[in-house]
C-alpha cells in the first residue's frame, strides 16, 4: 500500500507542475466564459466575431480536457486510496498504472508551454541563394510545410505567393491553423540548405539552393501587441502580378512599415485594402510579438530591429539529393537517409528533436 501511496503522489506532483507550466485552470475559465457567450442566441448575429470565438473555444477545449480528466482520474483515486479498503489494491494498482500511462503520453506536451507555443503559426518561404534551383527550392518546402499540416489535423492558407518567372515561387506566406502549430513549426526557423543535381542546368551539375523559412506565432488580438500609429509608415501602391482584372487595377496592396525597427510587411493577395491591411498588421504584431520575447524587453518601443544578415546565415538544416541522400539538423543532428520521405511532409523527428533540444528555450 506504501508503494501505491507514493507512485499516486508523484503522479499528483506531476500533474500540479504541468497544469501550473500550461495555465490549464486559466485556460478553463477563459473556455467556460466562450461556452457561456456561444449559447446565447444571438451569438451567431456576428459570424466572423462567432467564428473567431468557435476556433478558440475548441482549441482551448483541445488543450485543457485531456489533463482534466487526468486531473479528475486522480482524485478519484485518491479518495479509493483512502477507503484504506485492502480489496480495492489491485483495482486500485490498475488504475494507477492506467493513470501512469495518461500523464507520459501527455508529457510532450509540457515540451510546448513557451508563451506563444499553442498559437497558429505564419510560416514564411523566401527564396536565397541559387537563381531558379532556389525558387524551386522554396516551393518544395511550401510543399513539405503544407503535407505536414495535413498529416497532423491542420489547416493551411496561403496569405500571399509570389510565382517566379521560370519555376517555384520567389516567396510565399501561409497561415498554420491547428493545436500548437506555432510551438511545433518554431524550430522550423531558419536557412534550409538544398543539395541536387540541377534540373534547370543543361549539364545537370551539382546545385547548391538555399531558402530563408520564418515562423512566428499568429497574434490576431489587436490588444495583445500594442503599436503606436506614429510608429507606422502605410503606403498603398496597386497589386501587381496573378489576381484578376480587380486587383490589378485598384490600389489594393499594402506595405507597412514599423519604423523603430524597419520591419516591413507587404500584402497583396486580398481584393480589398482594408483586408490586406488588417493581414498586414496581424503579421506585424506577430513579429514584433517574437521579437519583444527574444529580445526580453518590456516595450516594442525599446525593440531593435531583427538582425536579418545575421538569421540569413543561421543555417539549420542540410537535404542532399547527391551524391549521397541525407536530411541533416544541424543543431540537434537529427538525420534521415530518406529525403523523399521527409519533402513529402514527415518532419516529426526533427520536430521532436528540435522541442526536446529547446527544453530551456523561452520562445
Amino acid at each position: 500500500m506504501a508503494d501505491t501511496e507514493a507512485k499516486l503522489t508523484e503522479l499528483e506532483q506531476t500533474l500540479t507542475n504541468a497544469l501550473k507550466k500550461l495555465n490549464i485552470h486559466a485556460d478553463k475559465q477563459v473556455m467556460d466564459r466562450l461556452t457561456v457567450e456561444m449559447s446565447s442566441p444571438d451569438f451567431w448575429s456576428d459570424s466572423q466575431a462567432a467564428q473567431t470565438k468557435a476556433k478558440k473555444h475548441a482549441k482551448l477545449e483541445a488543450k485543457v480536457s485531456p489533463w482534466l480528466a487526468l486531473e479528475h482520474d486522480l482524485t478519484d483515486l485518491r479518495e479509493l486510496l483512502e477507503l484504506g479498503d485492502d480489496s480495492l489494491q489491485a483495482d486500485i494498482t490498475q488504475l494507477i498504472d492506467r493513470a501512469d500511462e495518461k500523464v507520459e503520453a501527455l508529457k510532450d506536451v509540457l515540451k510546448l508551454s513557451g508563451s506563444y507555443d499553442d498559437k497558429d503559426a505564419i510560416l514564411t518561404i523566401q527564396s536565397g541563394a541559387g537563381g531558379t534551383d532556389a525558387q524551386d527550392w522554396a516551393q518544395m518546402l511550401m510543399r513539405m510545410y503544407v503535407r505536414w499540416a495535413e498529416s497532423a489535423g491542420m489547416e493551411t492558407t496561403v496569405i500571399e505567393e509570389s510565382v517566379a518567372d521560370e519555376a517555384g515561387i520567389k516567396h510565399a506566406t501561409l497561415d498554420i491553423s491547428g493545436a500548437f502549430a506555432y510551438g511545433k513549426l518554431k524550430g522550423e526557423h531558419g536557412v534550409h540548405r538544398l543539395v541536387r543535381l540541377s534540373p534547370f542546368n543543361s549539364d545537370n551539375l551539382r546545385q547548391t539552393s538555399f531558402a530563408m523559412v520564418e515562423v512566428v506565432p499568429k497574434i490576431d488580438e489587436p490588444d495583445a501587441v500594442v503599436i503606436r500609429d506614429d510608429d507606422l509608415k502605410v503606403d498603398v501602391y496597386r497589386s501587381g502580378g496573378k489576381g484578376g482584372q480587380s486587383v490589378n487595377t485598384t490600389d489594393s496592396a499594402v506595405r507597412i512599415t514599423h519604423v523603430p525597427t524597419n520591419i516591413v510587411v507587404a500584402i497583396q493577395n486580398e481584393r480589398s485594402q482594408l483586408q490586406n491591411r488588417e493581414t498586414a498588421m496581424t503579421i506585424l504584431r506577430s513579429r514584433l510579438a517574437q521579437l519583444q520575447q527574444r529580445q526580453h524587453v518590456k516595450k516594442i518601443e525599446e525593440l531593435k530591429g531583427p538582425n536579418t544578415s545575421a538569421e540569413w546565415g543561421n543555417q539549420i538544416r542540410s537535404y542532399v539529393l547527391h551524391p549521397y541522400k541525407q536530411v541533416k539538423d544541424l543543431r540537434t543532428r537529427t538525420e534521415s537517409s530518406d529525403p523523399d520521405t521527409v519533402l513529402d511532409g514527415n518532419i516529426g523527428i526533427f520536430i521532436d528533436a528540435y522541442l526536446d533540444y529547446s527544453m530551456t528555450d523561452t520562445v
